[in-house]
């Protein structure tokens, strides 16, 4: 008999970012936690140079470790743990990217279990990293979820994630990891 219950889990685009990669004052734009404070610019638009110099050297000075940037060879292991924990959890993957500071991933979980799962996963990912011999922090704090809205925003994120190859990013596809047929996200 066919299971009833309604899929009641969604599709997000989630970006995790790496210790210190992102700091207050950074030249390229940033937001204060929480948004608490107006900072002019973003990332388009970067605020003029040398507005933050000093809120960025505070910051700098401020870290308890150095900026955590993944090896060419850590991405990929990187990569395969995020994909095996969610996995394990239940979500239905995508695609996953990591470079040298951040990483991508387009998955479908349950919208009240985000942060949850995704905590998990850097747990994960930092406890795997540790057993390879790598100490110190490896994540920021939180993530960024962003709700996918429907068919053609989900394969725009597809697309803007899948190019993070070109920067050297490691990347797996759900075609090239799991063995069944079908559009991989396919299914909003």
């Amino acid at each position: 008999m066919p299971d009833s219950q309604p899929d009641r889990r969604r599709w997000f685009h989630i970006i995790l970012t790496t210790y210190g990669a992102w700091l207050p004052g950074d030249p390229r734009g940033f937001r204060t936690r929480h948004h608490r404070d107006h900072v002019d610019g973003d990332y388009k638009s970067p605020p003029p140079a040398g507005l933050y110099d000093g809120l960025h050297r505070s910051a700098r000075a401020a870290q308890c470790e150095s900026t955590r940037t993944f090896t060419p060879a850590q991405r990929t292991l990187v990569a395969q743990w995020l994909w095996e924990r969610l996995d394990g959890l239940g979500a239905m993957i995508a695609i996953v990217t990591v470079a040298g500071r951040h990483a991508h991933l387009l998955v479908k979980l349950p919208a009240d279990k985000t942060r949850s799962w995704v905590g998990h996963c850097k747990r994960h990912v930092t406890f795997s990293l540790k057993l390879q011999g790598v100490t110190g922090r490896v994540w920021a704090k939180g993530a960024k979820f962003v709700p996918v809205e429907d068919r053609g925003h989900q394969l725009n994120v597809y697309r803007y994630i899948e190019r993070h190859a070109e920067q050297g990013a490691a990347v797996l596809r759900y075609r090239d990891v799991a063995n069944g047929p079908g559009d991989a996200i396919a299914g909003l």
